[in-house]
């Protein structure tokens, strides 16, 4: 036993030393593995410093080459500003000089630079510059070069100033005729004979037209002014040579843009709404119907005067079938025959007050209509205020509009029908009259019969 205890302890002992020895190599191996890594990096940096030090000769050269640079460029700037000084006191001396030279011309030109910026203003919007383009650019051109730089007018330029003055002035005073590309209302570029009347108004196939300066184009108004002028423009264009009435506008367009952007009849009814459109309805029922007892009337009126005139009785008239009852009841005493005149004449009364009641009824309810339209514009336009201010006067344009507009439809119903009943009331009660005369008399013959 002991000599087995012995051996695994020297077999132990042998196997410790092998591990020893193995850690011992990887130790050495370890430690000559960093000596050549650290050779190599140092032979890294000696060659980066090898090609630095070739390196910095070059980089010395360039410093000096762009500090050369720079001198020079300070020397050149300082020469520079030396003579922009100089410059500067040669131009004052010459600026000095010339108006020293100019004397009064330069007043001159001041004032021709005015009237030339005051004259490209005028013909920008005259419309004499629809026949004779490009002049406003000329002027405006001319202004300018005088008020931005030295640069005086040429006698050529002034001549011309004065002249485009003086053909302003002289085609103000002339109807002329010239072609020219229309705009259409529908959009469409149409080359036109166009009839022009001083300053004042352009005129095609009968309609009037307006100049843009700023586009420079001629075209229709989208909205053209009444008939009658409409007319008179169409005869102008027709005419040869003799006198027509033309209506003008001295402002050049301003008063005509304003006149054809007033709303017509029909949008005026449409300012009124539905209460507007209810009010005509019930108006133009009235008016039929007071069409209808005017023609009935006039012709009862006339049968009633035909009856009157001759004896025989004839029954397709109220008179005539009144005086039918006399022959009717001819042995009936006067009190019978009164009772009996009364009733025929209670039975005409009706058929000729027909209606009358309606055209009275709505001679009164018009108004009252015309007011609630009143009454519904103005709480749009107080909620109109309420939402938006009163910062915009077209938000409340609105629904004061259809308040006027809906209390003068009221108005235009009522006052007509008012007159027409009146009228009809007084004509079917004097049809009346005739008929209680005549009845008076029948019933007076019969009593002095008896």
């Amino acid at each position: 036993m002991n000599r087995i205890a012995v051996g695994l302890a020297a077999l132990s002992i042998s196997a410790g030393a092998a591990a020893q020895n193995d850690r011992a190599m990887d130790l050495d191996a370890l430690l000559k593995q960093l000596e050549e890594g650290q050779f190599k990096q140092t032979e890294q940096n000696k060659a980066r410093e090898r090609e630095f030090m070739q390196k910095r000769a070059e980089q010395d050269r360039m410093l000096e080459e762009t500090r050369e640079r720079r001198d020079a460029l300070l020397q050149a700037s300082e020469r520079l500003e030396t003579q922009f000084e100089e410059n500067d006191f040669k131009l004052a001396d010459l600026q000095g000089a010339l108006d020293e030279r100019l004397g009064s011309l330069k007043e001159l030109f001041g004032v021709l630079q005015q009237v030339a910026g005051d004259t490209k203003n005028k013909f920008y919007n005259s419309m004499i510059s629809a026949q004779y383009t490009g002049r406003s650019e000329f002027l405006d051109g001319m202004a300018q070069e005088m008020g931005s730089s030295s640069k005086l007018a040429s006698i050529e330029e002034i001549e011309r100033v004065w002249y485009e003055m003086q053909r302003e002035m002289t085609e103000s005073g002339k109807v002329t005729k010239f072609n020219t590309d229309v705009v259409e209302a529908g959009g469409e570029k149409v080359n036109k004979e166009v009839v022009r009347v001083g300053p004042f108004a352009l005129v095609s196939d009968g309609k009037y037209l307006e100049y843009n300066g700023v586009t420079e184009t001629v075209s229709e108004l989208v909205r053209q002014p009444a008939d009658r002028y409409m007319d008179s423009a169409e005869n102008l264009q027709q005419s040869s040579g003799e006198l027509v009435e033309f209506g003008i506008d001295p402002t050049g367009g301003s008063i005509l843009g304003l006149l054809v952007q007033a709303p017509t009849l029909q949008e005026r009814v449409e300012q009124g709404g539905p209460v507007g459109y209810i009010i005509l309805v019930v108006g133009a029922f009235g008016l039929l119907l007071a069409l209808e007892r005017l023609i009935s009337l006039t012709i009862i009126k006339t049968k009633v005067n035909k009856q009157l005139k001759r004896k025989e009785i004839k029954t397709n008239n109220p008179l005539g079938r009144v005086l039918k009852v006399r022959d009717d009841h001819p042995n009936a005493d006067t009190e019978a025959l009164e009772l009996h005149l009364t009733e025929a004449i209670l039975g005409e009364v009706p058929k000729l007050s027909r209606n009358l009641t309606i055209i009275k009824i709505i001679s009164v309810v018009a108004p009252l209509m015309g007011l609630l339209g009143t009454v519904t514009g103005m709480i749009n336009t107080f909620q109109a205020i309420t939402l938006f201010g009163t910062g915009d006067p077209k938000l409340m344009a609105g629904g004061i509009s259809t308040a006027l507009v809906t209390t003068v439809l009221g108005l235009v119903v009522a006052i007509p029908m008012t007159l027409l009943y009146a009228m009809l009331n007084t004509r079917s009660k004097n049809i009346v009259y005739i008929l209680q005369e005549q009845a008076s008399g029948v019933i007076a013959e019969r009593a002095e019969r008896g």
